[in-house]
């Protein structure tokens, strides 16, 4: 089983990756910030750690307020390093780990949390400034991580409770993992500080040094403090420090202080923390219990013949081409996908069975591939093929044989405009049945 070896707290402010890749190690000014991140990097060497459960919050780079959710569970291979006005940080991508992240998945999930989930998409400052910081000369640090966004920027935000209890949840998800792995939870941002309007630039030093003795003593009272509580002690985006609250319930209550330091150089109080988990042992018949309260909602559904869910694995597995296939939703990749599919393809960097299973409108093989029905649909519009039509091939029958079996023979499409006008005026299977 997996095991959660303990807890890290560190701060995420961009001069952390500034300090790193700008190579300011002896700089008398800097170098606290690298010896705190020394401790760090050398206790996660020792421990063997195998996959950093890393919490963050993307500082509206990859997340943007046309859709932001409070708490969004990274699900992929790789993380690249985002673009965040001045071009990526030279650093190579973070690794994810597939199956511990879908496994947290359903874990959350079965406990009624509400999560989204995020692939495809790059990471800024807010993950990848600490966890540059784990690498070393020879290279970043090699282990894998599943990273959870936090979304802080936009109010309402979660109450310090509402992390408590997902950090309580994950320590159940990640213990309930079969494979054997070293897990350390990370939680980042803070210490703090303000970086907007007339506070700018506000510091307390003395509640940071409270918030770290509290984390580690008398977590309870972070947990009953109201939201407006950090703001006025550690300014308005330092109250980002209630996801350190995720990693500590993720913690048994029994924690060993290895490593406390903070520095306020400037305009954040830069922190690093360390807490090694001295918990029992999980119980290897709570485990067998969690496990059968994650899947038995979907219990059986994988069995029904002809029905292929479309879960996590599926999602990534096959995201080149369903994201392909989903971009048809622009005028632009329509006009390409009709006129210059070839290039288009290319340019996109699918594969020859790829391209063969669109070409050839191999609609049931997509299907049981891992492609979305809502992906075909779109494709079925571009094409000027009705959804009865792909229904229709699905099930190995022509467009008048499925209809048939309807009630009413109707013909639609989600097309609009003249394009759904046209398709209604003629008479066609165009499934390639």
């Amino acid at each position: 089983m997996a095991r959660i070896i303990g807890g890290i707290g560190a701060s995420h402010s961009p001069t952390i990756g500034y300090a790193k890749d700008t190579g300011k190690h002896n700089d008398p000014a800097w170098r606290p910030i690298f010896d705190g991140f020394d401790v760090v990097r050398a206790w996660v060497q020792a421990k063997k750690i195998d996959v950093l459960f890393l919490i963050y919050n993307d500082h509206v780079t990859s997340f943007y307020f046309d859709h932001y959710p409070f708490f969004s569970l990274g699900i992929d291979s790789e993380y690249h390093p985002a673009d965040e006005g001045g071009g990526p940080r030279d650093v190579p991508p973070a690794q994810g780990h597939l199956g511990l992240s879908q496994h947290i998945a359903m874990a959350l999930t079965a406990d009624e949390f509400d999560m989204s989930f995020f692939q495809g998409k790059p990471v800024d400052h807010g993950m990848l400034s600490p966890l540059s910081m784990l690498g070393d000369a020879n290279g970043p640090w090699p282990g894998k991580v599943v990273p959870l966004h936090c979304g802080l920027l936009q109010l309402p935000i979660p109450t310090p409770k509402r992390m408590w209890k997902l950090g309580q949840s994950l320590r159940k998800a990640i213990e309930s993992y079969p494979e054997d792995l070293n897990v350390a939870i990370m939680a980042t941002g803070g210490l703090s500080h303000q970086v907007h309007g007339e506070r700018a630039g506000f510091i307390n030093e003395a509640w940071d040094e409270e918030f770290l003795t509290l984390l580690e003593k008398d977590p309870q009272k972070l947990v009953d403090m109201r939201l407006a509580e950090y703001v006025v002690n550690g300014g308005m985006e330092g109250a980002e420090v209630i996801m350190w609250l995720i990693m500590r319930g993720a913690l048994s209550k029994d924690v060993r202080l290895v490593h406390k330091q903070t520095y306020a150089p400037s305009v954040t109080n830069i922190a690093t923390l360390v807490f090694e988990d001295t918990g029992p042992e999980p119980d290897p018949a709570e485990v067998a219990a969690y496990r059968e309260h994650m899947g038995w909602h979907l219990a059986g559904a994988e069995t029904v013949k002809g029905t292929y869910p479309f879960t996590h694995a599926r999602s990534q597995a096959n995201f080149r081409l369903n994201s392909f296939l989903h971009d048809l939703i622009h005028p632009a990749h329509r006009k390409r996908f009709v006129e210059d599919f070839d290039a288009l393809a290319a340019e996109r960097g699918l594969s020859a069975e790829e391209i063969d299973l669109i070409k050839n409108r191999r609609w049931i093989e997509m299907i049981r591939r891992g492609v979305s029905f809502f992906m075909l649909e779109k494709m079925g519009a571009v094409l000027g093929v009705p959804n009865p039509a792909i229904y229709a091939n699905f099930r190995g029958e022509t467009l008048e044989q499925f209809q048939a079996t309807r009630k009413v023979p109707l013909t639609y499409s989600v097309a609009g405009g003249q394009k759904v006008k046209d398709m209604d005026k003629s008479e066609t299977d165009k499934a390639g049945a």
